[in-house]
């Protein structure tokens, strides 16, 4: 059911992406504490969603489908708008991108796999990738309203390239499982598969 506990955790982490999105927009040192608070928020629901689906046994399609998207929408909203504002800056730019284009690799893969019936199962390494990502854009929510001795953007940036070569390997891995997948069975080219209903009738009359 769509309403069930861990369904509606999924929920309100999506629901969360709004608020923090708009946070953005108003100045001051307690507003990134909050935004960091709602931040935390959604990223606890990543936990607790999928920890309540197996211990209630409410594990559902529609809940396997939205978690990762939930997820993915929150990295992504966070990464882009931490740029929009220059609280990412220079080269930290790229190593956001670099885990943007992972994500959308990595949905990619798993949508086409889904289709062919093959899940692929979340690695150790990518669990750590994860965490460290999380934490890392907490730091970076934050930034210059950290406590002077807690230098909250440097933590952020280089967790941020930590997480981004974390998810070049993780990212290649996932690709090594599926290639063998992607690459097996070709189709034949619509061109030669699909003929015309002329070519067809050409054909039986030469038969």
């Amino acid at each position: 059911m769509i309403t069930n506990l861990p369904n509606l955790l999924t929920l309100s982490r999506i629901g969360a992406i709004p608020a923090i999105v708009a946070l953005f927009w108003i100045e001051g040192d307690a507003t990134r504490w909050v935004m960091l608070g709602l931040y935390t928020f959604a990223c606890l629901t990543d936990f607790f969603d999928g920890y309540a689906a197996r211990s209630m046994g409410t594990i559902s399609n529609f809940g396997k489908f939205l978690d990762p998207v939930a997820d993915k929408l929150l990295v992504a909203a966070v990464i882009l708008m931490l740029v929009a504002f220059d609280r990412v800056t220079g080269p930290a730019i790229l190593a956001g991108l670099v885990i943007l284009c992972r994500e959308m690799l990595v949905s990619g893969l798993r949508e086409f796999l889904a289709d062919i019936k093959v899940g692929v199962p979340v690695s150790g390494l990518a669990k750590w990738k994860t965490l460290i990502q999380m934490l890392t854009l907490g730091f970076l929510i934050v930034g210059d309203a950290a406590p002077e001795i807690i230098p909250a953007v440097l933590i952020g940036e280089t967790g941020l390239w930590i997480a981004a070569g974390l998810t070049i390997v993780t990212g290649y891995d996932y690709l090594k499982t599926g290639l063998k997948y992607l690459t097996a069975n070709d189709p034949v080219p619509a061109e030669s598969s699909n003929e015309t209903d002329a070519a067809k009738a050409a054909k039986g009359g030469m038969q």
